[in-house]
């Protein structure tokens, strides 16, 4: 034999050799996938402020109009304001007129109001709230039928959102084309105890601005979207609601993780609320955008609240820290998209 060594060992040393290489190649390149998911987890984004402040003067501006029910001056005023405000912001106004019958028989005329930003992004994120205000107080022991303030259960989504169209006029864009919606129509439903039938092509007598918009959108669509509805009362808790849940799950854990990790931890609940028809619902029927809703509704009573739908709804519930908590959480997920 010759000092060269046995054909056999050689063979078995070559492959232990490229098993090693290989091994270490298939290392590295986990490791790289692995750092650069790290990264893209722990990437830093200058996101703007959100003024809560300013998101509550807003609000009260629309309480200062009076109730904006449908048919009113007041209605008139806001949906001029709204329409103003979003063009003062740079953004691409598009109001959508149409005609509705309420359960109680009555003829109104309503107005959807998308406004636009970064038009011309593909990718686009769906923010939505109700502008319209209750027409009676039919939770309430006195002036049941006198229209309501609605402070809340309207007007602070809707102040959230002016709040988001402000700070995106002043600052960077975020990466993707941001869609807010409001929708009217959406609390003229029945009084407590009536029981009236829907007609052929309406689902409910609830949220009549959310059912014609799903239905009359032309091309539009979005990646996903985001509804507030009563985001300002003081204390308020956000639990998961059940249908935001079952049409898009993943959106429900991308704005509760986001706004735990702002520190709100008391305002979104990671637990299961309640189920409820709101104009999310309609959305994710016929538009087929999913869509989540932040409601404040909790499970313990199965309420909105002692103020719901009563006269207490004003400004004497809205607390600047319940605005916030939205708002910043709303501001760091779509610039975090």
């Amino acid at each position: 034999m010759s000092g060269t060594g046995s054909p056999i060992v050689i063979y078995i040393k070559s492959f232990v050799y490229l098993l090693f290489i290989s091994l270490l190649i298939i290392s590295c390149n986990g490791d790289g996938k692995k750092s650069s998911q790290e990264a893209e987890s722990k990437k830093v984004v200058n996101v703007p402020n959100f003024n809560a402040d300013s998101a509550y003067h807003f609000v009260s501006k629309q309480v200062e109009f009076g109730p904006r029910v449908p048919g009113s001056e007041a209605h008139e005023a806001t949906k001029q304001y709204l329409i103003g405000t979003f063009e003062k912001y740079g953004a691409q106004v598009k109001p959508q007129e149409f005609t509705s019958t309420t359960f109680d028989n009555q003829q109104v005329s309503l107005t959807n109001i998308m406004a636009s930003f970064n038009p011309k992004a593909s990718k686009r994120i769906l923010l939505a709230a109700h502008w319209d205000a209750r027409p009676f107080a039919d939770k309430d022991s006195v002036r049941k039928y006198e229209p309501i303030d609605a402070a809340n259960d309207g007007a602070s989504g809707v102040g959230v959102l002016l709040e988001v169209a402000r700070v995106l006029h002043n600052s960077s864009l975020p990466e993707v084309g941001i869609d807010i919606l409001l929708f009217d129509g959406e609390d003229w439903g029945e009084t407590q105890g009536a029981d009236v039938p829907t007609p052929q092509g309406l689902d409910s007598w609830w949220c009549l601005g959310s059912q014609y918009w799903s239905k009359n959108k032309g091309n539009y669509s979005a990646y996903y979207g985001i509804l507030l509805d009563m985001v300002g009362g003081k204390n308020a808790k956000f639990y998961i609601e059940g249908m935001s849940k079952y049409y898009a799950s993943s959106i429900v854990d991308k704005v509760w993780n986001k706004g735990i990790e702002l520190g709100f931890s008391n305002y979104f609940i990671k637990q299961p609320g309640g189920q409820t028809t709101d104009d999310h619902v309609f959305v994710n029927e016929y538009a087929k955008i999913p869509m989540i809703d932040i409601i404040a509704f909790d499970p313990k009573d199965g309420g909105f609240g002692n103020f719901h739908h009563t006269h207490q709804d004003n400004m004497s519930i809205i607390s600047k820290e319940t605005l916030s908590a939205v708002g910043k959480t709303l501001l760091h997920v779509i610039y975090y998209e």
